[in-house]
């Protein structure tokens, strides 16, 4: 599966949260074998639960494991710190970001600790965030801490 392909199974996340009257970022957490572990999607709005972004949704779909060195989180958007913190908690090694235009969270902090950090700046990603803010800027806000 090649980036392109990893992207769009978190951007399908993505898309479906917002389906559901959820915030549109999607996640995927890839095995060292290129194999998905877990999909998710914030869930805050769904789930009424301040926790529930979208990596950390992808996290708990992948259940319990040994290790995830060698693991590789997708995500639509710039892990903000929570998530950022999980990636550094649990030792994944790497991350797909999306996008980083609308959002700019704590990635640049993840390469600093040895964090492989790719970021796609992919059109159908800043499109789809770009619309949510500009109709559900209260909900954006409120999910980003401000």
């Amino acid at each position: 599966m090649d980036l392109a392909d990893m992207m769009a199974l978190a951007r399908a996340e993505a898309e479906a949260g917002l389906a559901e009257g959820g915030i549109p970022i999607g996640a995927v957490l890839f095995g060292p074998d290129g194999e998905p572990w877990g999909r998710g999607r914030n869930r805050r709005v769904q789930d009424g639960d301040p926790s529930m972004h979208a990596e950390t949704s992808a996290f708990r779909a992948a259940g319990r494991r040994r290790g995830y060195r060698g693991t590789t989180m997708v995500t639509t958007l710039s892990p903000c710190w929570f998530c950022s913190g999980l990636v550094r908690q649990f030792g994944i090694s790497r991350v797909l970001i999306g996008e980083a235009t609308t959002f700019s969270g704590g990635h640049d902090w993840l390469a600093e600790h040895g964090v492989e950090i790719t970021i796609l700046n992919d059109p159908e990603c800043v499109a789809l965030m770009t619309a949510f803010i500009a109709e559900h800027p209260d909900l954006w806000s409120e999910d980003i801490g401000e």
